[in-house]
């Protein structure tokens, strides 16, 4: 008799290899770490916005913006394609065309003719635009007013337009964060994982060729931790204030030291605590 000859699979089951589902790379580390650090910064500046203990955490902050701001137009301008800043603003040249196209449609009275997803993106460049646009105001509005530069025109004007772009930027963020919500609930997918993996799932060409996960972690993670370090060590109570914190003198006698003595706050309002301090005395 013939033996019969085993039954080989072929293909990748022979090999026991695991297919897995195609995807893009499309946002290399330095654009997401510097998305996670910008956000991170205004939150943070954000909520410490309000009282004097918070001011040095708060400038702090306001300071790492404006570090932040400039790598992205640096990295915008000399980074890889996709990381152009022309790229944005070629998304938005096409805004006309798009409306045009959209309002025929409406006018036909079928929504056939709408291009959904350049839509999206065009919003969601906008959004991006507007924030980076939004930052440089409300950074130098914020400088201006730590430096009392307003004080020749007299009034806080300074610090009520650093308060307006503030708002104004809070308002950004928010919208941006509930198109990012709105995109994921339509198409069934989370729209803000790229911005974490910088992969996308689907065939095609990559967007990001290269990771350049170097440049993240040495020119901008460490920077910005290096820079908040030093700041840190400068202020006498940390960037967190507490209530008071213990020093000793070198008689070795201990005194508690308060908000009230740190270098970061305006002038006058040491002169009005100090005056205070003294009639408490007398």
């Amino acid at each position: 008799m013939n033996a019969v000859p085993a039954y080989q699979p072929t293909g990748a089951a022979s090999t026991g290899a695991v297919s897995h589902a195609p995807r893009r790379h499309v946002v290399d580390a330095p654009t997401r770490t510097f998305h996670w650090l910008f956000a991170l910064s205004f939150v943070g500046a954000y909520l410490s916005a309000e009282g004097e203990r918070w001011r040095a955490l708060h400038v702090t902050l306001g300071y790492t913006l404006v570090g932040l701001l400039a790598f992205r137009v640096i990295y915008g301008l000399i980074g890889p394609r996709h990381a152009r800043l022309s790229l944005m603003f070629r998304k938005l040249g096409s805004a006309p065309g798009w409306l045009r196209s959209a309002a025929d449609a409406v006018r036909r009275g079928t929504a056939q003719g709408i291009h959904w997803r350049q839509g999206q993106n065009l919003l969601m460049a906008v959004a991006i635009v507007t924030l980076l646009v939004v930052a440089v105001p409300l950074t130098l509005s914020g400088y201006g007013a730590f430096n009392e530069w307003g004080d020749f025109l007299g009034g806080d004007w300074l610090e009520v337009l650093h308060e307006f772009f503030g708002e104004a930027m809070l308002a950004i963020v928010l919208a941006h964060v509930g198109l990012i919500a709105g995109l994921s609930l339509l198409r069934r997918k989370n729209q803000a994982l790229p911005m974490l993996t910088g992969h996308v799932d689907g065939a095609g060409p990559d967007l990001a060729k290269r990771n350049h996960g170097w440049l993240a972690a040495m020119l901008l993670l460490l920077a910005v931790v290096a820079f908040v370090a030093w700041e840190w060590q400068q202020a006498p109570g940390g960037l967190i204030p507490a209530q008071g914190w213990a020093q000793s003198s070198p008689d070795g006698a201990t005194t508690m030291t308060t908000d009230a003595d740190l270098p970061r706050i305006r002038p006058d309002v040491q002169q009005q605590r100090a005056t205070t301090l003294h009639k408490d005395q007398r």
